[in-house]
Order: C-alpha cells, then structure tokens, then sequence
C-alpha cells in the first residue's frame, strides 16, 4: 500500500485550510445538495466533499459513510489532493497503491474512486471532491467533465460561504439596528410629547402664581 503523499507546501496549505473556519462545522445545505446530486448522476453509493487537514480526511459532505472522517495517511483524497486535473481509480484490486489498503479489503469495500482537487480563492489545495463505488467501473471523458463540474460547483460553495454568513450577519446587524432606531423614534416621540405637556403645565403654574400674586395684592390693599 501507497501512503498518501505530504505536498512541499503543506504549512501554507494548512493555514489556507484553516482560514475557512469549515473543519468540524455542521452539515450544511449547500454542500449536501452537490454531493446528492452526484450519487444520482453517476449512480454511485458514496460521495464526499473532503477537507484533508494534517492528519485527517474530514468529510464537511458525506452521501454513503456513517463515519465523519478518516486516517489522510491511507485516504485516497490524500492522493488525489495532488491530483493536476482528476485522480481517477478504475479498480482498486487491480492497483498496487490500493489493492491492499483497508477500505479496499475491509469496509466500504471501495472498488471504484474518482477525485478532484478543492482549491481556496488564494490556489491552496485544500480538499478533494469525490465518488466512490463498491464496483470497478470505467470513466469516460464525459464522466470526467461532469465531475470536475460538480467539483467547481462545491469550491465556488466553500470560496463564498464567508461572504454569505458575514451578509447575513450584517442583515441581522441592520435588522436590529433598524428596530432600535424605531425604538428610539417612539422614544423620543413620548419624551417630546412630554416636554409640551412640561411646558403647557409650567405655563399654568406661572399662571397660577401670578393669580395668587394678584390676589394677595388685592387683600393687602384692601387691608
């Protein structure tokens, strides 16, 4: 068996990893739909959107595995990772890097694997998309391209799902924002209320000093 290989660049490539805030985060919506959608179109049991970190292959998408993630050492995703354009495995008995490894020999008993290489917006290869079968099958260049298609389809997924959350932070920011500049208009429509009742009451009660000043007046004189 054939370890996955560690690429020259890998500090650099972890930090990038790391920047997305995506390792150990919940399913989302967003991803699961692609790696769906490739179980369908290519008919296939087993499908991942794969973040290779220094020891692990985690799986942010899984279609197929209970598991979350797995050893990078005997991943294919850590091969593929390396990949220039797609990492295609036509029949795992068959190929002296895989014919032994334990997914191969034990469960998910992997016949069949395809990947491609996820980049982050800054070119870091941070994961690999991919399909899985427990049968050899072949691929044809029309598989190919319908498969890097999905694989851009989840790398444009993860390079604006930080756009995505800090524009709706920033909707529920001015959403707040907005009710307390409501809150504080009606506020001040009160206070001002209040003020006029302040005054029309000051007025009434220089109006009734002033009586009260005449009306002593008036008893002193007639004393």
């Amino acid at each position: 068996m054939e370890l996955a290989p560690i690429p020259s660049n890998e500090a650099e490539r972890l930090r990038s990893l790391f920047t997305l805030g995506l390792l150990n985060t919940k399913p989302e919506p967003r991803f699961d739909r692609i790696t769906k959608v490739a179980t369908k179109i290519f008919h296939v049991p087993i499908s991942t959107l794969t973040l290779v970190d220094a020891k692990r292959e985690w799986f942010k998408s899984c279609q197929g595995l209970s598991a979350t993630e797995g050893d990078r050492a005997i991943s294919f995703c850590g091969h593929a990772l390396l990949a220039d354009k797609i990492f295609v495995i036509p029949d795992t008995t068959k190929d002296k890097r895989f014919a032994d490894n334990p997914m191969v020999v034990g469960a998910p008993f992997i016949r069949f694997y395809a990947g491609v290489p996820i980049m982050n917006a800054d070119g870091q290869r941070v994961g690999v998309f991919c399909v899985k079968d427990t049968k050899p099958r072949e691929f044809s260049e029309v598989d190919v391209e319908i498969l890097i298609g999905l694989a851009s389809w989840a790398e444009l997924e993860i390079n604006t799902r930080n756009l995505s959350i800090a524009l709706e932070a920033r909707k529920t920011a001015e959403g707040e924002l907005r009710e307390r500049v409501e809150e504080l208009s009606h506020l001040n429509t009160i206070m001002v209320g209040r003020e006029l009742k302040m005054a029309e009451l000051k007025e009434e009660i220089e109006k009734l000093k002033e009586e009260l000043r005449r009306l002593r007046a008036e008893a002193a004189g007639g004393a």
